[in-house]
C-alpha cells in the first residue's frame, strides 16, 4: 500500500502541511519535529511522489568568462556520471544564462519536478542568484558555490587554507616579496584565496605590497595581455606571484617570457586548480590540485541521502586540496 502524507500525519500527530514541509526540507519546521517526521516516513516506507530518475547538472553562467575557459566542471561532470550510473540514474545537462530574465522560469520548472535532482554549478553565482532555487521540490546540491541565506547542501573548495599553505611554501623557499594576480572578473572563490595569502604573509611578518598586485583577465589571452602591459610599464618585480587560478598563472608565464623574465630563476609562480595544461606549461606549473571528479561523485551521494528521507539537515562540505610541486618555484634561500 502506498504511504502518503496523511498516513505520516496520523502516525506523528503533526498536520499534513507540517509533514509536507518537513519531507521537502522547507523552512518553518524545527529540527526536532523534522526528525520525528522523517523517522516515521522511513518506518512507514514512504517514497517521495515521482521517484528520482535523473540528475540534472546545471551550469549557471554569469559572465561565462570563468566557465568558458576552465576545464574544472567537465571533470566534475565525469564524477557525476560515474556515480549516477551506480544508482541507475541518467544525467542531463542544462545551461542557465543568469543575466537573462527568462532563466527564472527555467529554474522554476526544474525545481518543481522532484524526479530530476539538481547539481548546481555555483562557480559564477553570487548570493542573489540562489534565490530562485529556494525551497526546491527537486533534491539540490550546489558544487563550487554556497548560499548564505538559506540552508542548501553545498560542496566547496577549501580556498583559504589552500592558498595559505601555498604562500607558506613560497615563504619557506625564501620569498618575502610576493605579489598577487587577481582574476578580473571576480568570483566568490577568489577573495577567499586572497585572504589565505594575506594571513600567511601576516603570520610571517611580511608586508602585503600593493605595487606587486595586479588585476588580469581570466582567459589565457587576456591574462597574457594584461601582464604584458604591466611589464611594459616598467614595474618592479617581486620574487614570486600567487595567482587566483592556473589560467592567470600560465598567461603570466607567457608574458614574462616575452620580456625575458625567467620562471622560476627570476620570478616564481603558483596557480590554483591543476588544470590539464598546468603540467605541460613551460615550466610546468606548481599549483593546487582540486579533486574535481570526487566532488561530482560526492554530490550524487548527497542527492541520494536527501531522497532516502533519512537526512533532515543540510551540510556545507569543504573539500581539501593537494599541493602539487613542479618547476615554477625557485628556492632562493641563501
Amino acid at each position: 500500500m502506498k504511504v502518503g502524507v496523511r498516513d505520516i500525519s496520523r502516525k506523528t500527530g503533526f498536520s499534513p502541511a507540517t509533514v509536507s514541509n518537513a519531507l521537502n526540507h522547507k523552512r518553518g519546521v524545527s529540527k526536532e519535529t523534522a526528525d520525528i517526521i522523517l523517522k516515521a516516513a522511513h518506518e512507514l516506507g514512504y517514497q517521495r511522489q515521482g521517484r528520482l530518475n535523473r540528475i540534472q547538472f546545471v551550469i549557471a553562467r554569469g559572465t561565462g568568462r570563468i566557465l568558458d575557459e576552465s576545464a574544472f566542471h567537465p571533470v566534475v561532470i565525469e564524477g557525476v556520471e560515474r556515480e549516477a550510473k551506480k544508482h541507475d540514474l541518467s544525467t542531463t545537462y542544462v545551461t542557465l544564462d543568469l543575466p537573462n530574465p527568462a532563466s527564472k522560469a527555467q529554474i522554476r520548472e526544474m525545481c518543481q519536478d522532484p524526479t530530476g535532482a539538481i547539481i548546481l554549478l555555483g562557480t559564477e553565482m553570487w548570493e542573489d542568484d540562489y534565490e530562485p532555487f529556494y525551497n526546491s521540490a527537486a533534491p539540490l546540491v550546489i558544487v563550487d558555490g554556497w548560499c548564505s541565506r538559506q540552508f542548501m547542501d553545498s560542496i566547496v573548495i577549501s580556498n583559504e587554507s589552500s592558498a595559505y599553505n601555498a604562500v607558506c611554501h613560497l615563504i619557506e623557499k625564501g620569498h618575502t616579496r610576493i605579489g598577487y594576480l587577481h582574476g578580473n572578473p571576480q568570483i566568490r572563490n577568489f577573495p577567499l584565496r586572497y585572504r589565505g595569502f594575506e594571513t600567511a604573509m601576516a603570520e610571517h611578518g611580511l608586508a602585503v605590497n600593493k605595487k606587486y598586485q595586479l588585476d588580469v583577465g581570466t582567459t589565457l589571452s587576456t591574462a597574457f595581455a594584461d601582464v604584458n602591459v604591466w611589464l611594459d610599464e616598467g614595474h618592479d618585480l617581486p620574487t614570486a606571484f600567487f595567482a587566483d587560478n592556473d589560467v592567470l598563472a600560465v598567461g603570466a608565464i607567457q608574458a614574462l617570457a616575452k620580456h625575458g623574465v625567467r620562471v622560476p630563476e627570476d620570478v616564481s609562480l603558483i596557480g590554483f586548480d591543476d588544470l590539464n595544461f598546468a603540467s605541460i606549461s613551460n615550466p610546468p606549473l606548481t599549483t593546487i590540485r582540486v579533486p574535481k571528479q570526487e566532488i561530482g561523485e560526492l554530490a550524487v551521494r548527497r542527492i541520494i541521502g536527501q531522497t532516502s528521507g533519512e537526512i533532515g539537515y543540510t551540510t556545507v562540505t569543504h573539500i581539501s586540496t593537494t599541493f602539487v610541486e613542479r618547476e615554477s618555484v625557485a628556492d632562493i634561500r641563501s
